[in-house]
């Protein structure tokens, strides 16, 4: 879609408006200055995105499944979070740089990662599954909040080299709350940096609800940074691909950074360690059930009559074959020569990490003694 600057101008300060264009029974909704921006998505692509949600809300239980059996250290599901993840990963260009946090499966996958190398972490055999520069994302980031930094640093290189290419900095909720991200957004702001802040208001960070952590809707805070933002319905597929595409194309033309919130919800645990029935209740979690992303999206389907029971069959037998792969893969996973965790650390030879490197050659060496 082409967008003009008077578009923007009115889209970019409705902060407290909540974007909808399917409403939860999956209804198409008119929202002047976004439905234009989605024009070009038919029925053939509703369900492409569609197959791509259910594909990756499968490969997340599989995962899930794997961690409980033992073949994972942990993991952090997605569950819930579909549309807010495909809706924007899939209006990004190849060359848009993503920085992520750690429950970022579904921009992996729409970015080109193989699910089995996001696994890679996870079950302990990699650093990063992936090389960023090939798939343009960076590795997972742990640390809540830093990869802000590093999407401005990045988006301000991007216009010293003169391209037009945008970075995306995907975080959740609590992240807000750290003072990584108002850094970024001072420095975004500042030299209107090419970057989208993509917020996934997820309700919780960890155990703690989001009405504790803002009294106001964390749309609002980055005007108080000089960077217009949107507030998006995170379940509604078509509502975030339009509110990405207006961010992305600010950004692309000069207009600088846009943070948009998107309100989602996790179905599942924060990680899969964690018990979320000791802070929600059954009939919060209900509610939230009754604005599923994909059921929402598929009631539409149906009602324009492009989806049936063969099309539910095919998207059902393409996701049990992801996981079934994805199974097969992370279990014949090898172990990673130990040494080989010092390789990546420095671009050069670096003597006190030689240092370290022979010390903890020795160390292991001195169990083979023992043993024999």
């Amino acid at each position: 879609m082409t967008p003009t600057n008077d578009s923007e101008a009115a889209v970019l300060t409705e902060t407290g408006e909540l974007i909808q264009l399917l409403s939860s029974d999956g209804r198409r909704r008119s929202a002047p200055g976004y439905d234009q921006w989605v024009a070009d998505i038919g029925p053939a692509e509703l369900l492409a995105l569609h197959s791509d949600m259910s594909v990756v809300r499968r490969i997340d239980a599989e995962a899930t499944a794997l961690q409980r059996q033992g073949q994972l250290g942990l993991w952090p599901p997605l569950l819930g979070q579909e549309a807010a993840q495909i809706g924007s990963a899939r209006s990004l260009r190849p060359g848009d740089f993503v920085f992520s946090s750690y429950r970022e499966h579904a921009v992996a996958w729409c970015k080109g990662v193989r699910a089995v190398d996001v696994l890679r972490m996870w079950r302990g055999t990699g650093l990063s599954g992936w090389d960023p520069y090939e798939i343009t994302m960076a590795p997972l980031q742990i640390i809540i909040g830093s990869q802000t930094l590093h999407a401005v640093g990045y988006a301000m290189g991007v216009t010293a080299d003169g391209g037009d290419d945008v970075s995306v900095a995907y975080f959740g909720d609590g992240a807000t709350s750290e003072g990584d991200v108002s850094e970024a957004l001072v420095f975004a702001a500042s030299f209107r940096a090419p970057v989208v802040f993509f917020c996934q208001n997820n309700q919780y960070a960890i155990s703690e609800p989001v009405r504790v952590q803002s009294r106001h809707a964390l749309a609002d805070r980055a005007s108080g940074f000089g960077v217009p933002s949107m507030r998006v319905d995170g379940n509604d597929v078509l509502a975030v691909m339009a509110a990405t595409r207006i961010a992305l194309e600010r950004a692309r033309t000069g207009g600088g950074p846009t943070f948009i919130e998107a309100v989602t919800y996790r179905m599942g645990p924060h990680t899969t360690a964690d018990d979320p029935t000791r802070y929600r209740s059954e009939d919060e979690l209900a509610l939230w059930r009754e604005r599923d992303p994909i059921s929402r999206l598929e009631a539409h389907l149906t009602a324009l009559g492009h989806f049936g029971e063969s099309d539910a069959a095919a998207v059902a037998a393409r996701a049990d074959a992801e996981a079934a792969e994805l199974r097969s893969a992370c279990i014949e996973l090898a172990d990673p020569e130990p040494l080989s965790v010092f390789d990546h650390v420095y671009a050069e030879p670096h003597a006190t990490l030689e240092r370290q490197r022979d010390h903890y050659r020795r160390y292991l060496d001195g169990f083979e003694e023992v043993g024999s």
